[in-house]
């Protein structure tokens, strides 16, 4: 293929596409150009499919450091495991371009997101996320889009189309949809508690510009698009289905008449095993059997999920027997842990999340070492999935892509409340253990890590409660489920999450197993979660009405000061003297390692920040402080104390780290011999500043400041 150049005006800049030169092995590759963004995707198929029950792609967003001019940290220094970012960029790519493959797909799949080169204005996001429905676009794997996907901003009553990071910190709505030219299929946002009518006007005013986009993929596919090749779709022998349906329908149907999640579980795996039992008798003669019994397999799960969307779209009852606005029964406390600077359990249904909320200080924020602007970040969401959570045995270990998720989406909600750096000067990281999950346990997160920071004393804005929705559709007919559980979130065609507060939504994402949702869903859906959500906030009010005025008594307490730059060096002193010495003398510690030693940060434009459980530590460190960065004002007496003698003066110290010289003639108002016949180290005498040297160091004098309180003395008198 001989190279080929596309370009796109694209509000007021380019997107340039390049085909046919690099990555030529590849089933196909593209180069795209957003500015100065520079993506590289190339896609591969595997030739035979694979005997896995589902489709086996792999997307990645690989970010490399000289992409934006930086060499990686640490000892190795190359790039190694994705970061979180990474992760998260790569799931929402996968998310709009997985629906887009054939039911029955089983040839593996990879989409590889090389990230170039970086313009913070021009989203390498959403230039990857062209990337890679064009490269499956133009190469001959069978591939339903194109999609594609637009950044969403709002200033003032203004949406903005990839807004830049300038103009993303005005903006009251951080929103990334994807779609095809009919409908919305991804949705991933933050916002500053907007309304309801305004995301779903951003939802439409992005969703009009992903058409744009995706013509302009189309046209490229049409001029150097690969012909599809045919492959093998798994598929499953009428014969044995009919068997099957026969067989096992209406048992499992009555399934659904059993109370209790592991109940009705137990149920449907009793059905399952002994169908398989059946088939199993019937055909183990048959030479077949064992794709026979594979069927099987995949006809007792086909044969649950139609169960229920039956039971949900034309009976109106859903698995629990639940109405479809229906939220399962909740239950909230605070103050499990005692040791804890914060924490709470709530519960929804069978799904059920422990939060703790810790604070410390600003340093120590987590270091971000990736492309965005961003280097640190002062809130941490961290979401923890063990395997007991549902009763089974699994594999534990670091986190994966789904927990990494669910902590971002947790994270996104509950940081558009978290009060300003100078408001609360902490650091601050809440968990969250999954205890107990049937569906929705992000949203369970959000709900206990709002009401672990309450009870830790954050001074958050707002509370923030989050609800998930379902959509069951079949055929024409469609219903929108409010707080879906596992089983109808397992098999129905959308999970849509909901964050907020009383005000409006703090976050949204949305994942669908269908090519796409229309407005007037994404609409219903939109108002049947506010409902829900203000019912949850009720029952968490009532837990906790508002943030504890005061923080754990295990919880570091603050004091804030402001000094002058130029006096830093002073505090710090030569190599850490001086700022060690407050630190052990405060605190009354032998290391500054000391798990009792007192936390001091100072910033580059002065302003100290001094952490300690003990409020007295605190006040003792900032008196010690400011005694330092204390300034002599000229003509000015004071009291201070003889530390050295000399042949030529003394040297008096006013306070802690501030010492000046009385020369010899100024000692007293005769003529002194010796300082020592005046003065011995220890004494408290009187001075007066009288200024500067050209070396900067400071002159006293006793003479002085005798004659001036002499004068006082005789004007009190008279």
């Amino acid at each position: 293929m001989a190279k080929r150049v596309f370009s796109l005006d694209f509000l007021g800049r380019d997107i340039t596409v390049e085909t046919g030169e690099l990555a030529k092995q590849a089933n196909g590759s593209v180069l795209v150009r957003y500015g100065d963004t520079v993506i590289l995707c190339a896609t591969v198929m595997g030739k035979m499919p694979v005997t896995q029950d589902f489709f086996p792609l792999t997307v990645l967003y690989q970010e490399k450091l000289y992409s934006v001019g930086k060499i990686p940290g640490g000892f190795i220094k190359r790039e190694g495991r994705p970061s979180d970012y990474a992760t998260l960029t790569a799931r929402l790519i996968d998310r709009p371009i997985r629906p887009m493959f054939s039911e029955g797909f089983r040839n593996e799949v990879q989409v590889i997101n090389t990230v170039l080169s970086v313009d913070p204005d021009n989203t390498p996001e959403m230039t990857a996320l062209f990337a890679s429905s064009l490269a499956l676009g133009i190469s001959d794997i069978p591939f339903d889009g194109p999609v594609a996907g637009v950044q969403v901003g709002k200033i003032g009553k203004d949406y903005i189309i990839n807004p830049t990071p300038a103009q993303m910190e005005e903006s009251t709505i951080h929103l990334t949809v994807a779609g095809t030219k009919e409908a919305i299929c991804m949705v991933e946002s933050g916002s500053k508690e907007v309304s309801e009518k305004e995301m779903l006007e951003a939802l439409m005013f992005g969703h009009e510009h992903i058409k744009t986009l995706c013509d302009f993929q189309q046209s490229i596919i049409d001029a150097v698009g690969k012909p599809k090749v045919e492959v093998e779709l798994a598929t499953i022998d009428p014969k044995v289905e009919s068997e099957v349906r026969g067989y096992a329908t209406d048992k499992m149907f009555a399934c659904f008449k059993v109370k209790g999640k592991l109940a009705q579980y137990e149920a449907i795996d009793k059905v399952k095993e002994e169908t398989i039992e059946y088939f199993t008798e019937k055909y183990q003669e048959d030479e077949c059997f064992d794709t026979i019994i594979s069927d099987v397999r995949k006809l007792v799960d086909i044969l649950e999920g139609e169960a229920v969307r039956v039971l949900i779209t034309d009976k109106k009852v859903r698995p629990d027997g639940r109405k479809m606005d229906e939220i399962r029964p909740l239950s909230a406390y605070i103050d499990l842990l005692p040791r804890t600077h914060g924490s709470a359990v709530f519960t929804r249904g069978e799904t059920q999340a422990l939060a703790t909320t810790t604070l410390g200080a600003l340093n120590e924020h987590q270091i971000l070492d990736g492309l965005g602007l961003e280097d640190t970040k002062r809130f941490m969401l961290h979401y923890n999935f063990p395997q007991f959570s549902v009763g089974e045995v699994g594999r534990y270990g670091s986190p994966g892509r789904r927990e990494i998720g669910h902590g971002a989406l947790g994270e996104r909600a509950l940081s558009q409340v978290i009060p300003s750096e100078d408001e609360f000067p902490y650091t601050i990281r809440v968990v969250s253990e999954i205890l107990e999950s049937n569906g929705s346990s992000s949203q369970a997160t959000i709900c206990a890590g709002c009401l672990s920071l309450m009870a830790a004393g954050v001074p958050i804005k707002a509370p923030v409660a989050g609800i998930a929705m379902g959509l069951i559709q079949n055929g024409k007919k469609y219903t929108i489920l409010t707080d879906i559980q596992g089983l109808e979130d397992h098999m129905g065609d959308m999970d849509f999450k909901v964050a907020g507060t009383r005000k409006g939504i703090c976050a949204l994402q949305m994942d669908i197993k269908i090519k796409g949702v229309t407005k007037d869903i994404l609409k219903e859906a939109l108002n049947q979660a506010k409902k829900a959500r203000l019912e949850i906030l009720d029952v968490m009010e009532k837990t906790i009405p508002e943030p504890r005025k005061a923080l754990s008594k295990y919880a570091p307490k603050v004091e804030m000061l402001q000094i002058k730059p130029e006096k830093i060096k002073d505090v710090i002193g030569r190599g850490g003297e001086m700022i060690t010495k407050i630190i052990l003398e405060s605190s009354n510690v032998k290391t500054v390692t000391d798990k009792d030693a007192v936390k001091v940060d100072i910033d580059d434009n002065g302003k100290v920040i001094i952490y300690h459980t003990d409020y007295d530590v605190i006040l003792k460190c900032k008196e010690m402080i400011e005694s330092i960065v204390r300034e002599v004002v000229p003509g000015e007496i004071y009291q201070g104390k003889v530390v050295k003698v000399e042949d030529f003066g003394c040297f008096v110290e006013l306070w802690p780290g501030c010492e000046g010289l009385v020369h010899v003639s100024q000692l007293a108002k005769e003529r002194v011999e010796k300082p020592s016949s005046i003065v011995k180290v220890g004494d408290s005498i009187i001075v007066k500043a009288i200024g500067y040297d050209n070396k900067g160091r400071l002159n006293l004098s006793r003479k002085d400041a005798l004659i001036t309180s002499s004068d006082k003395k005789d004007k009190k008198e008279k």
